[in-house]
């Protein structure tokens, strides 16, 4: 029985088979066997990723424009559009998959609490904003605001998701229904629930009140993957883990069998970015001794983001399986290397404020990607580039384009 627009579906219908298209090129193939090399720690060749790209500028020729009238049609255009732009525009080594991803409905993943906050905007058209958030842990009756999470699997509203997905994709593209992917930060819901400054005093002058809100957190997402793997509810296999590839040949776990996947068939990922002006004795103090009881489950993880970590490796080490380790652009890139050495992936994260400045400046973009190549190098780093965090290219969407030829040509020929 239909339940869509005939226009709908056809507009989506046309932009699946062009994916479809590109999907079963050979090249995507080569590109899944170079991130398995690269997650292998056994690199051929650096690898490139652009991610968390601010669309609002990219629009060139109606290429995004959305003309799909029913909104759930339109989510579906949205990331049609967006695969086949990064495509035509800037594909590096992102790989066009032939399938289309269905998430199942996991519901009461959170906390039980949200920010309070004020929003600063700059620009209406983009979701990048500014965020002032208010103190609500001033007292130690404030920690009862912390609920553990409570997962539960609403049916219905996935079978309504993948009856619309059978309508719109059978034939075309396969429909996979996957679970969701827990994403264990302990500091960043903390930031926004204190302000970052009200939570680094509160290292200082509230230790032991903030040990108990540590604990009351990690306990909370212990239990929270003890209830995704008992209903089913993971996410797996993944092809992306924090804006790269994640394929590999080590995950699911050798004694997995047929069925749903456990954190040790899967990545995890973590990250402590409010925590990269701490002393290292501190990190590992209100980060490392417990996120390591979290990831100590997962088969492989990603750890890091925009938080400098090579002042910080020794203790990063004692974070079980860790696989990928982020460089931000506030790392000593040389010192990063050396610390890493073989044992990780380097995965640099480039600037991107080079692509936001008020002129492009091209040698300035091979300056910076030559710097990583060589303190890699020097020290026998498996590396890759993902360019992130993308909140303007000053509306000149070309500069993505020609950073990612930059890119390309630095990795292929040095």
């Amino acid at each position: 029985m239909t339940t869509v627009k005939r226009e709908d579906r056809d507009i989506i219908q046309a932009l699946a088979s062009q994916v479809a298209e590109l999907a079963a090129l050979p090249v995507q193939e080569e590109k899944r066997r170079l991130w398995r090399k690269l997650n292998g720690l056994a690199m051929e060749r650096p690898m490139v990723m652009i991610d968390q790209v601010c669309w609002n500028e990219m629009n060139l020729d109606d290429e995004l424009t959305l003309r799909c009238e029913e909104e759930a049609c339109r989510q579906y255009e949205s990331q049609l559009r967006q695969i086949l732009y990064h495509w035509h525009h800037f594909p590096v080594d992102r790989v066009v998959e032939p399938f289309m991803v269905v998430p199942k409905a996991v519901v009461g993943m959170g906390f039980g609490i949200g920010s309070k906050d004020t929003v600063a905007v700059t620009d209406p058209t983009n979701s990048v904003v500014g965020h002032l958030y208010e103190n609500q842990f001033e007292t130690d009756a404030d920690l009862e605001k912390i609920l553990a999470p409570q997962i539960s699997h609403d049916v219905a509203k996935t079978e309504q998701r993948l009856a619309l997905a059978h309508e719109l994709f059978d034939g075309i593209l396969e429909v996979r229904l996957d679970g969701c992917f827990p994403f264990a930060s302990l500091w960043d819901p903390i930031s926004t629930w204190m302000s970052v400054e009200d939570a680094l005093y509160a290292l200082v002058d509230r230790p032991d009140f903030v040990h108990r809100m540590l604990t009351r957190m990690t306990d909370g997402y212990l239990s929270m993957l003890d209830q995704l793997e008992a209903q089913g509810l993971l996410s797996g296999p993944q092809t992306m883990i924090h804006c790269t590839g994640a394929y590999t040949d080590e995950l699911p776990s050798a004694d997995h069998e047929s069925g749903e996947p456990r954190t040790q068939d899967i990545w995890g990922c973590g990250l402590a970015q409010m925590l990269g002006s701490v002393s290292p004795a501190m990190y590992k103090e209100f980060e490392v001794d417990y996120v390591r009881r979290i990831f100590e489950r997962f088969g492989l993880v990603y750890y890091g983001c925009c938080e400098p970590l090579d002042s910080k490796m020794d203790e990063v080490r004692q974070i079980p399986n860790v696989r990928k380790i982020s460089m931000s652009p506030w790392v000593n890139q040389a010192r990063g290397a050396a610390e890493i050495g073989t044992d990780y992936v380097y995965s640099r994260k480039p600037s991107p404020a080079l692509v936001a400045t008020s002129r492009f400046d091209h040698d300035a973009v091979r300056r910076d990607l030559c710097e990583t190549m060589e303190a890699c190098s020097a020290h026998g780093c498996a590396v890759e580039f993902i360019l992130k965090d993308i909140s303007t290219v000053r509306y000149e969407p070309q500069r993505l384009t020609e950073w990612a030829a930059i890119a390309m040509d630095v990795v292929t020929h040095g």
